[in-house]
């Protein structure tokens, strides 16, 4: 996977799954993104998946109004989500299908974390998707 930065977005799974995200108008990419993540089928949750469910966790917390900081990689999304913000409502179920996934995204059973730990930028990592949550959940 190339990477770059410790946010959601700065990854190469990232940017094709908000690339793909512009052909759809509606919340159904998220949640099928986040179920995809919370399935366990007795074995690891796979890094394109983990990284592909945080990107769906910050479309949620950006139709909340609770928007991390905006990028040039975040542009596909922030502008996804401003053509549908005045409409979009968040379901109570994504929200916290969205807690799951990133309980999951950081549990021993994720090759995203595995792969991150594995890293000098671990506790960067580890704080943004710490930050999601609390955006998420707030």
């Amino acid at each position: 996977m190339g990477t770059w930065a410790v946010d959601a977005f700065g990854n190469d799974y990232a940017q094709d799954w908000a690339e793909d995200l512009e052909q759809t108008s509606n919340l159904e990419a998220v949640e099928s993104t986040l179920d995809t993540a919370l399935e366990n089928n007795g074995g690891m949750l796979e890094a394109p998946f983990g990284a592909e469910a945080l990107v769906a966790i910050e479309v949620l917390a950006r139709l909340q109004g609770k928007g991390g900081e905006r990028s040039e990689d975040s542009a596909a999304v922030d502008a996804w989500v401003e053509a549908r913000k005045p409409k979009a409502r968040v379901r109570t179920d994504l929200a916290e299908k969205a807690g799951r996934a990133i309980e999951r995204i950081l549990s021993e059973q994720s090759e995203l974390r595995e792969l991150w730990a594995d890293s000098e930028h671990y506790a960067d990592w580890r704080a943004a998707v710490e930050e999601l949550r609390g955006r998420i959940a707030a």
